[in-house]
């Protein structure tokens, strides 16, 4: 079965950054792969990847990269070169500290908005044409961008994440099968 389309969590990699707001993209690739039915996984030098069955003859690739946030495109580029993806069937996810803890919000496409790890997902592919599904962590303003996105999740925050990350990865299956412009007209 081929794999049609490639959903890419960002974060970063090791105990360390486990549990931080920037990791939020990881979180809802576990609970996607939690869903659904397992094909395979693999390691290559920038990535982990989980194969999963969406339907009988759809299936998915969920990618997290082994690299650094600042380095998230070679583990992009390398797959969709391997792959042949298209970028119409690439979603990259990940944390947004512009939107409102728990909002998620869909884009076909765009600047990298200050996020190091769509920064280097564009120069890597050389385009700005692949969705992005971006989940809101802020609770207010934020002096630091830096801490707070490396910081750990406050209590209240872990008390609503569970149903961030769920409905956020029923959104990417969604996307998966009705595509960008449906996606963004029942989640945004």
């Amino acid at each position: 079965m081929a794999v049609t389309h490639a959903l890419v969590g960002l974060g970063n990699p090791g105990l360390r950054y486990r549990n931080t707001r920037h990791n939020i993209g990881f979180r809802v690739l576990d609970e996607l792969a939690s869903m659904t039915d397992r094909i395979g996984q693999s390691r290559t030098k920038h990535a982990t990847r989980i194969k999963v069955r969406l339907t009988a003859d759809h299936s998915v690739i969920l990618v997290k990269p082994r690299t650094y946030m600042n380095r998230s495109g070679v583990a992009v580029a390398e797959l969709i070169g391997e792959f042949n993806i298209p970028l119409s069937n690439l979603l990259v996810i990940l944390d947004d500290f512009n939107l409102p803890f728990g909002k998620i919000r869909f884009r076909r496409e765009g600047s990298a908005g200050g996020h190091n790890g769509l920064k280097s997902i564009i120069e890597c592919l050389e385009d700005t044409s692949f969705s992005r599904l971006r989940l809101g962590l802020a609770q207010g303003i934020v002096a630091d961008t830096v801490d707070f996105v490396l910081g750990k999740f406050t209590r209240e925050e872990k008390r609503m994440l569970p149903e961030t990350i769920h409905r956020s990865a029923e959104a990417c299956v969604f996307f998966a099968e009705n595509g960008i412009a449906n996606t963004m007209n029942k989640y945004n």
